[in-house]
């Protein structure tokens, strides 16, 4: 399985608390595909959401193809469906609702030749959060740097 990543969302980690991935598929238009194999796309402002028992993707940008037709233009930012088997679908939701949790877009690539998004089943980070996630991983790299320094010698 040929996997090409188009785009990564690195905000996602630091804001927040990842607790499960999953892959969906993503409803495209072709000039869209084209768009994602050039990667004129930015994921990191999206996040996915449910509307009557479908689950939605909201906020992704996906710049027009520079050589596409001129009289039909998708709108880069609407919302584009996921999609899912039914009983994942069911179980999300209902994940989402009792645990107030949020689905967010984690990469964006291609799957032997099919556009997929890794969604993130998290909760948000306050500050105070992600300033200790920055002073622990930066604790832990020095701590290496000090190893290597040592057995260096």
């Amino acid at each position: 399985m040929a996997v090409k990543m188009v785009a990564t969302n690195k905000q996602a980690r630091r804001n927040y608390e990842i607790s499960e991935t999953l892959e969906a598929g993503i409803v495209l238009r072709g000039s869209e595909v084209k768009s994602l194999r050039e990667s004129n796309v930015q994921i990191s402002e999206s996040y996915a959401r449910f509307e009557r028992g479908e689950l939605w993707l909201v906020g992704l940008h996906i710049s027009p193809y520079t050589r596409a037709s001129t009289h039909v233009l998708p709108d880069p930012t609407r919302r584009r469906k996921l999609l899912l088997h039914r009983a994942e679908l069911d179980r999300l939701n209902s994940k989402v609702d009792q645990e107030h949790l949020t689905l967010v877009p984690m990469a964006l690539y291609f799957k032997d030749s099919r556009a997929k998004v890794e969604l993130g089943l998290g909760r948000g980070r306050k500050t105070v959060d992600k300033r200790q996630l920055i002073a622990k991983r930066d604790a832990d790299l020095e701590a290496r740097r000090a190893l290597a320094r040592r057995n260096r010698r």
